[in-house]
């Protein structure tokens, strides 16, 4: 079960990050499509063969209506509540070696929540819990430890000070974060969130410099997990961190332990930088052969 993260993502290419400060810049065609963590995530999961029940709020405006159609594409059970503010947008842009740098809004209002009347039924019969860092899906975590069921979630950036993210760093069991947010400082975080947390492991990612693995059982200095050398040109980095959840999630509901999960991780990271949007999702069969 995936709770919260859907959008439509506008993607821009640009020469070079930081872009020229000028009124106006040429850029080739501008491309838009859903995405976002949470609808990656289920998107990705799904293609690896999961059941996926997504949860969330989206728009009753045209926006909203590409997520729902995008996700019927991908055979994902996506069941939304509508919000007043409408559907998420975020504005990417990506340079030509595929780094990007992602803008995206906060329109969710301060007091959305998600009736338990309307998630628990899904609750009882999932075997895992991903929740999106929005603020409503924090609203869920007293409910899934009550039913036993494992949570992960993805910190994205985070630097491992501000506060909106800590809650779900220490109360997940499966931890993702990129290494970038907290920079030299991301050992420090990682222990800190074994250490005054539930999660039995932490994973930070970065990029074509691989990513780290640390475990409640293992040592204190974060396990090096090679980069996989992606099939093809990189074309775009969004999605490749997402890429990397469904990979992992796939490896432990598989039965794989923690490293050979993360091995997974690697190969669908890698994998989805070689296209765009939904070209990107990697199949079961491609993320096993490059594990063999």
């Amino acid at each position: 079960m995936v709770v919260g993260g859907s959008g439509v993502d506008t993607v821009v290419r640009v020469d070079s990050l930081p872009v020229p400060l000028a009124d106006s810049v040429d850029v080739s065609a501008i491309h838009e499509w859903p995405g976002h963590t949470g609808g990656n995530v289920a998107l990705g999961c799904r293609a690896l063969g999961l059941a996926v029940k997504f949860l969330d709020f989206v728009g009753d405006d045209w926006t909203g209506e590409q997520v729902r159609l995008r996700l019927a594409e991908g055979d994902v059970d996506f069941e939304a509540l509508i919000s007043p503010a409408g559907t998420r947008r975020a504005v990417n842009l990506v340079e030509r070696t595929g780094r990007r740098m992602s803008f995206r809004d906060s329109r969710d209002p301060a007091g959305l929540r998600m009736p338990p009347s309307f998630y628990r039924p899904h609750l009882r019969a999932a075997r895992h819990v991903h929740l999106s860092v929005v603020d409503f899906a924090r609203h869920l975590f007293d409910d899934i430890e009550e039913s036993g069921v494992p949570v992960s979630t993805d910190l994205h950036d985070w630097d491992g000070l501000t506060e909106p993210q800590r809650e779900f760093a220490l109360r997940a069991d499966l931890v993702f974060l990129s290494a970038t947010g907290a920079g030299g400082r991301i050992a420090s975080v990682m222990k800190e969130i074994l250490r005054e947390g539930r999660a039995e492991a932490v994973v930070a990612t970065a990029g074509a410099g691989g990513s780290y693995l640390m475990t409640r059982q293992g040592s204190r200095t974060p396990r090096p997990v090679a980069a996989t050398v992606p099939p093809g040109p990189v074309v775009d980095s969004n999605g490749a961190g997402d890429a990397y959840v469904c990979g992992f999630l796939y490896g432990r509901l598989s039965g794989r332990d923690l490293e050979e999960s993360a091995a997974l991780g690697a190969r669908a990271g890698a994998y989805a930088c070689t296209g765009q949007g939904p070209s990107a999702l990697i199949g079961r069969d491609d993320l096993l052969a490059g594990a063999r």
